[in-house]
């Protein structure tokens, strides 16, 4: 222990230097492994735990009944807590998007005894005070009000809330104008941010109550929906037996169940996505650090071994040399490890990022024992085990000089007229050789393919990603308008007159006049809203994944997460029931996208003909509406506006209402982790500069006495820069002649993975100018690396090298 103890301290003076540049490499990738990782387990359950803290809705009841009393569905056995919310559009809030404005409760219940927020600042509002609301973190963010901020809440008056109720939205609200003070931020899962929303502020009870002529007005037939979120005592299992009970009580088969329990898994399928893709980065690091980190250990206990063959003469056992040899890395590995859990537990507190990071409850920096502590422990074992490799092969390769088998590739050059830098460097670049003159040529050869495969994989998945996000059209989303036209079993106006109206206007490439409702699946467990598609002169186009969509009346295209829950495929056979209270059995023809609707995300329920959906609705329906496709290039929003306008005007109407669809929140939350793929290439793009940086540095150092050998016998300095360079340039040709297209492959297979697991409409990604700019890029790259060894190489003192020798 002495005699380590006496080496070290002599390391410490003389190599101080070297130990801080190990000791950072270990710590960048300690740290960088361990908050991947770690960030992958907290966002993987970010919505768990905040589902056990909030008492969270089980499903909303979207029933759409004015009027309708709900009491007896809180005294339902299985019913453990309901809350009012009232579908109001009619209200604004200065500078906030609508969007981002909940629907305003009607009673206590919410925040008490469902949907019990997470509070960050402040509290939560009083429910009795009219004045008062809470906000989440994205709202701070994105219109910069916090707790002790107010806004403006403005209110239309009666007169205006009863017209609306017939489809006039006025363009000014003429009620109150109700300051609202900002109480807290808060979360929970329905007061939530999306990746596509500006945050989100939700007003108290207590408003509703002071101004409920204007926000739920007069009971009336056509009037303001008063619907309900409910929390089930055995939450999903509780669904099938809810369900029953409300068709008892309602009197109607087609009422709309929002299943938040479904809605939740939907969510965790997308945070367990970005945790894998965390977790591939995570393995890319230490991929990466192993051949970084690894080659500096290996040339340090090199080093040392050399330095201690002068002791070996005076009685110093191989043992003793490998143990002092691997002393100092050891040491360093231990304190990288700890100052990279260091780091990672700062970097904490930025993380977990995307979808997850909008449902984390507790932010902030984190200690994760599970993946800090045996992360450490094996960084710690991997350096002092790796340096005892390096010191114990140095030891044994003393004193031997043996040559590797010939390359192919090298004596074929080597019998061509290229000159000699040319073959020197193709030999340098595919020979490795042993002992002292061994160069690591295979670390360098792998690294290279992995390092342009990962870039060029990287960019293709990326350029899939920003297919997806740019194009709603992967997610089924080909009407960029709609236009409402009935609600509840009535049209709110002439239809025929107005659908003939849009499919003469030039803008409009292409309409469906669509009714939706909603079927119910055997066993009550499962609700799917179907859409009527009904052809016109201009139809529509319809995203279909596989099969055809529906022309009979007992035919169905069903959505992939629909057909998932009810355990279907293309040619099978599905039952549903309607409001015509007949079961029916449909044909399954096609699978494919839907309209994003009131019920519905883009892969769930299906698409029915006319007739099929006459036989399954009668002459009922849901919602109206005219899905509507414009002429590539125009801006929606300047359409939707104009299109109304010219038909309120050309039908002498006043309640035409065209607005713009929404893309699906899968498209902003796929464009949370467009920049992965690249950070991931970024790695294996440093892991084979790495490997090819060393790799020409140590044939210099280690075949100085050939190059000082060939200088000798007439080579010039600039031939041995060419050396060099066709080194460096052979492993840049190698890297590329393999790795382009494995990396096409790769990242086109991981894109159709992708593609089915989100689900998406797979469309085979091409980066075309990473593909063009990889090739010159590499070459370029690899000739850099070569400009300080080559320059090494040009400088050799022949006869210092010679006499060394």
């Amino acid at each position: 222990m002495a005699l380590v103890l006496a080496w070290l301290r002599l390391e410490a003076r003389r190599r101080w230097r070297s130990l801080v540049v190990l000791g950072l490499l270990v710590a960048l990738s300690t740290g960088v492994v361990i908050t991947a990782l770690a960030a992958a387990r907290r966002g993987a359950s970010a919505l768990q735990r905040l589902h056990d803290r909030t008492l969270p809705t089980t499903v909303a009841v979207v029933l759409n009944s004015p009027g309708f009393d709900w009491a007896p569905v809180a005294e339902l056995p299985e019913v453990a807590a309901l809350t009012r919310f009232v579908v109001d559009y009619t209200f604004s809030i200065d500078g906030v998007d609508g969007s981002a404005v909940g629907f305003p409760f009607a009673d206590h219940n919410f925040g008490r005894t469902l949907e019990r927020p997470v509070v960050f600042d402040g509290r939560l509002f009083d429910p009795a005070a009219p004045d008062e609301a809470v906000v989440t973190r994205g709202f701070v963010s994105q219109y910069h009000k916090g707790v002790g901020d107010t806004v403006l809440l403005h209110l239309p008056s009666e007169r205006q809330l009863v017209d609306s109720f017939t489809g006039a939205r006025p363009g000014h609200f003429d009620g109150p104008v109700v300051p609202l003070h900002i109480v807290g931020v808060v979360l929970s899962p329905w007061i939530s941010d999306a990746p596509d929303r500006s945050g989100a502020i939700q007003m108290s009870p207590g408003v509703t109550a002071k101004y409920r002529a204007e926000i739920i007005g007069p009971p009336s037939p056509n009037g303001q929906f008063v619907n309900v979120l409910v929390r089930l005592r055995h939450e999903g299992a509780d669904i099938p037996q809810f369900t029953d009970d409300l068709k008892r009580l309602t009197g109607r088969d087609d009422v709309g169940l929002l299943d938040m329990i479904e809605q939740e898994r939907e969510i965790q399928h997308q945070d367990s996505f970005e945790s894998r893709c965390l977790v591939a980065f995570a393995l890319a690091a230490l991929l990466a650090a192993v051949f970084l980190v690894g080659q500096a250990i290996t040339r340090y206990a090199a080093g040392s071994t050399a330095e201690l063959q002068t002791l070996r003469a005076l009685g110093l056992t191989p043992q003793q040399t490998t143990r002092l040899a691997a002393v100092g890395p050891a040491v360093v590995g231990v304190l990288g490890a700890a100052a990279g859990v260091l780091g990672a537990w700062v970097a904490s507190s930025w993380f977990p990022f995307g979808t997850a990071g909008l449902f984390e409850s507790a932010v902030g920096r984190q200690w994760d024992s599970m993946v800090m502590a045996p992360v450490a422990l094996l960084v710690a074992v991997l350096v002092a085990v790796g340096a005892g490799a390096a010191a114990r092969l140095a030891v044994r390769a003393s004193g031997r000089d043996r040559l590797d088998r010939r390359s192919a590739v090298a004596r074929a050059v080597g019998r061509t007229a290229v000159g000699v830098p040319l073959m020197i460097g193709t030999r340098f670049a595919l020979e490795s050789e042993r002992g002292r003159r061994a160069i690591p040529v295979r670390p360098a050869l792998f690294g290279a393919v992995i390092g342009v495969l990962g870039v060029v994989a990287a960019f293709t998945f990326s350029s899939g990603v920003s297919d997806a996000a740019d194009h709603p059209e992967r997610f089924g989303q080909t009407f960029e308008l709609d236009a409402f036209l009935g609600i509840n079993n009535q049209n709110a106006g002439p239809v025929e007159r107005f659908v003939d109206y849009l499919l003469v206007q030039p803008e409009v490439t292409g309409l469906v006049d669509s009714r939706t409702a909603v079927a119910t699946a055997p066993g009550g467990r499962d609700t799917v809203s179907l859409w009527e598609y009904a052809a016109t002169d201009k139809a529509g186009r319809v995203v279909v994944l596989d099969g055809r969509l529906p022309s009979a009346a007992d035919e169905v295209l069903l959505a992939p997460r629909t057909l998932a829950a009810l355990d279907v495929g293309v040619g099978g056979t599905v039952t549903l029931t309607g409001s015509t209270h007949t079961a029916r059995a449909l044909s399954v023809v096609g699978s494919g996208f839907t309209p994003v609707g009131p019920h519905n995300g883009y892969a769930d329920g299906g698409w029915l003909s006319s007739a099929g959906f006459d036989a399954m609705f009668g002459t009922g329906f849901k919602f109206h509406l005219a899905l509507i496709s414009i002429r590539s290039g125009l801006d929606p929003h300047t359409m939707a506006a104009m299109l109304g306008a010219r038909a309120n005007k050309a039908l002498h109407r006043h309640d035409v209402d065209i607005e713009t669809v929404g893309v699906p929140t899968e498209v902003a939350e796929i464009r949370e982790v467009r920049t992965l793929p690249i950070v991931l290439g970024g790695f294996l793009g440093l892991l084979a500069i790495g490997a090819v940086g060393h790799a020409l540095a140590t044939a210099v150092r280690r075949r100085s006495h050939d190059l000082a050998v060939l200088r000798a016998l007439g080579m010039t300095p600039w031939q041995c820069r060419w050396t060099v360079i066709t080194q460096a340039s052979v492993l840049a040709m190698i890297g590329l002649l393999f790795g382009v297209p494995a990396g096409l492959a790769l990242g086109r297979t991981v894109w159709r993975i992708v593609a089915d697991y989100t689900p998406l409409q797979y469309v085979a990604p091409l980066a075309v100018t990473a593909l063009l700019l990889v090739w010159p890029a590499a070459l370029l790259l690899a000739n850099l690396l070569a400009t300080l060894p080559g320059r090494r190489a040009a400088r050799l003192r022949i006869s210092t090298v010679l006499r060394a020798e």
